[in-house]
């Protein structure tokens, strides 16, 4: 490990350097969080090897193994993050009906857990990177994702856009990931001063267009994985300073630790957590915003001819309120579709299907969005059917002829078509699993 870095940390943590030190000798902390609309605690537990529950999240949970293959991550039932992860969304504190921003949201685990807290509010997911994206887009189809957009754009053109609409605005920014040096080792080897400093210049540049988007009276959270004072309380000084109507809030959480003496900003204000704290490192900032204007996301009008969805009747109990069609593919959501000029849009809502040759070909988002009650027609597989499934394979299976929900445990995870005695495979060959790799619950 950089011998800068730990005289860094040496100076900063002072009588807590020789923990902090011993812990970079341990293991990772491992971590889920789960979907409570989803499953219930009871049932996570009865089916799931868990340690003890996390301090940082409500829903979350301490693992000791890879859960990637379990059926239950697989039906978007939980979503494996290291704990200390959560706790940016757990301070930033959504409301049911909040018009949330996550500015930086890939890969997907604070989207998730903001979107199980909404009800009839709103999330904008943003990823500037291409990649990044598509792997955003895949976690939260899985997580069930129903009123959202992600889109993919610069800070500066997305808030601009959609300036003063946001009740409240996650800013997780891209940082020199100290807190990771356990996990990347690239984190390790890119580690210096200069990378450093070229962080907190790009997260003041976020934090300033951040601030755009965020309504008079709302709240923003600024969260880094870095120790870094330089990216952390010294950022904070430096935007406050900027934006005198930004004032910090105090975040009420008995996790971590308080922050480092910084000249203006609060240190008693803002949450630093180490591994002695039993997670990685983090930092999380909560702030308010005292003016500025209220606005509201800009509309998409839906043309009448838009709204021919008789196909969904065919598969659903209960259609959202708002669909569109977008040239051969149908989208669908309970919140009205967002109009987007500027920034590029990848996806509002569950994609339900397309038109394929003149036929409607229902879509794996669409199977994996909501309970297992609202389709038409779902069958429930035990483990081994589940790991057929997985693996493209045809099963049989006596049940009515048409498209078909796969269940495990009561939970969507997909889809199939039956012919009346078997079921051909629908799960895309992109999430399907390899060869040798199998769905298993773990060993308890």
């Amino acid at each position: 490990m950089n011998d800068l870095f730990l005289e860094r940390m040496k100076r900063d943590l002072k009588e807590d350097y020789p923990a902090f030190e011993t812990s970079l000798e341990q293991p990772m902390y491992k971590g889920l969080s789960y979907h409570p609309k989803k499953i219930t605690e009871e049932m996570l537990k009865a089916n799931t090897p868990l340690l003890e529950p996390s301090p940082f999240y409500a829903y979350g949970y301490y693992i000791d193994r890879s859960l990637g293959n379990h059926p239950y991550h697989i039906a978007g039932a939980f979503y494996l993050q290291e704990p200390s992860a959560s706790a940016a969304v757990t301070i930033l504190d959504v409301q049911p009906s909040d018009t949330v921003l996550d500015l930086c949201a890939a890969p997907g685990g604070k989207s998730s857990q903001i979107l199980s807290q909404l009800q009839d509010g709103f999330l904008v997911s943003n990823e500037y990177d291409g990649k990044r994206a598509r792997i955003l887009l895949s976690n939260l189809e899985r997580m069930s994702a129903q009123n959202f957009c992600l889109i993919q754009g610069d800070t500066k053109v997305v808030c601009e856009e959609l300036e003063s609409c946001f009740d409240r605005v996650l800013v997780d920014a891209p940082c020199s990931g100290e807190g990771m040096m356990k996990k990347h080792d690239a984190a390790q080897d890119n580690w210096s001063l200069e990378n450093i400093q070229q962080c907190a210049m790009r997260q003041a540049y976020i934090l300033d267009q951040a601030y755009k988007a965020l309504k008079k009276g709302g709240y923003m959270v600024y969260s880094t994985c870095t120790y870094a004072r330089e990216e952390n309380e010294e950022t904070i000084a430096a935007f406050l300073k900027r934006h005198p109507d930004m004032q910090q809030v105090d975040p009420e959480v008995s996790f971590g630790q308080r922050g480092f003496d910084t000249p203006g900003m609060d240190a008693d204000k803002v949450v630093r957590i180490f591994p002695m704290q039993k997670g990685e490192g983090h930092f999380i900032c909560k702030m308010q915003k005292k003016q500025g204007d209220i606005k509201e996301l800009p509309v998409k009008k839906i043309r009448k001819k838009d709204q021919d969805i008789d196909d969904l009747h065919k598969l659903l109990v209960k259609i959202p309120a708002y669909t569109i069609w977008q040239e051969d593919s149908l989208y669908m959501m309970d919140h009205p579709f967002i109009e987007f000029r500027k920034t590029h849009c990848l996806r509002q809502g569950i994609l339900a299907g397309s038109r394929i040759k003149k036929r409607f070909e229902p879509a794996h988002a669409m199977f994996m969005a909501f309970p297992k009650e609202n389709y038409k027609q779902s069958i429930e597989l035990d483990l081994e059917q589940m790991d057929e499934v997985m693996h493209g394979l045809q099963i049989p299976y006596e049940c009515k002829k048409g498209y078909t929900c796969y269940c495990i445990d009561g939970i969507p995870f997909g889809f199939g078509k039956s012919d009346g005695h078997r079921i051909n495979n629908r799960i895309p060959k992109g999430l399907r699993l390899l060869p040798k790799s199998h769905v298993t619950k773990g060993d308890f």
